[in-house]
């Protein structure tokens, strides 16, 4: 089978792309040339594969790469892609908790990229994803380089919601099932082997670095300043205001329509120190070189 890969330089897409032989994967993104929602490029990287795992996504607006443009016009480029160089089958990887209505526009473009996938007449998976990590990621690497900084973590408001975390192997074996059709025509929840706070997440990083820290909780209005301070400052932000909306309410449960994966597929490991350890980055907290300086790229 030869697949493409939206995406494909990304976080998940390049898990996923180590998966196949150089030989059956096309790797689609800005990088190799390719705007995600320019047709006639799409049409002509997918000429020839069997199936599209559709991978590309933001979790932040930067420049002209707006939710509107990469979810939604992205997602309607690939779909009239895929239609036109004869691909049989589309994965879409989405978010847990997206739904409409929400007035966030990171939620609301992942809805309506589930629905037109939904409604596109092609044989289709969509993957409600939760919080995902590995070696690259977001999550590990922003927790360890935080504690390394400062000996302070603030958790996301006063009531904490819960995450459960997935380690990127186990999404790409969804992933690759859901490539091979044993997902075919199915909306299904992806989430982590447990459920624990951000809080508790925080302090396993911290052990597994050797760093003590102290966490204390704060308003999520205080979070989303700090989103959006990190986000004018930063190359890759502390957090992001998306992601201060996800910590806020959970990333737990998923919104429906979202059925529940096979036992042989669901993921099952714990966010303990050894899947910890495989996900940090090289050791240190944050530089000057993390933040977003004029002139600089």
């Amino acid at each position: 089978m030869r697949v493409a890969i939206t995406g494909g330089t990304g976080f998940v897409g390049r898990h996923l792309a180590e998966r196949y032989a150089a030989d059956d994967v096309v790797v689609v993104s800005r990088r190799t040339g390719v705007e995600i929602d320019d047709v006639d490029a799409l049409t002509e990287a997918f000429t020839g594969v069997d199936a599209v795992a559709h991978c590309a996504g933001i979790n932040r607006e930067i420049g002209d790469q707006s939710f509107e443009r990469v979810h939604v016009r992205g997602t309607a480029a690939v779909l009239e892609a895929a239609h036109r160089a004869g691909v049989q089958r589309v994965v879409l990887l989405s978010f847990l908790r997206a739904r409409p209505g929400t007035g966030s526009p990171y939620h609301e473009t992942k809805w309506a990229a589930e629905e037109m996938v939904r409604s596109s007449g092609l044989d289709y998976t969509v993957l409600k994803a939760g919080m995902i990590y590995g070696h690259g990621d977001h999550l590990v690497d922003h927790l360890s380089h935080t504690v390394q900084t400062v000996p302070l973590f603030a958790s996301v408001g006063f009531r904490e919601k819960t995450i459960s975390p997935i380690p990127v192997a186990e999404l790409v074996d969804v992933l690759v099932g859901a490539l091979e059709g044993r997902l075919s025509r199915r909306t299904v929840a992806v989430r982590g082997g447990e459920a624990l706070l951000l809080s508790e997440a925080v302090r396993r990083v911290a052990r597994v670095v050797g760093r003590p820290v102290r966490v204390f909780p704060a308003p999520v209005w205080a979070h989303r300043v700090l989103g959006q301070v990190t986000e004018w400052t930063m190359r890759v932000p502390l957090v992001a205001k998306a992601q201060v909306r996800m910590l806020a309410e959970g990333v737990t449960e998923a919104t429906q329509p979202a059925g529940e994966l096979p036992a042989d597929l669901a993921p099952t490991a714990r966010f303990d120190e050894e899947h910890i350890r495989a996900a940090l980055p090289p050791r240190g907290g944050f530089t000057w070189r993390d933040l977003r300086l004029p002139g600089r790229r």
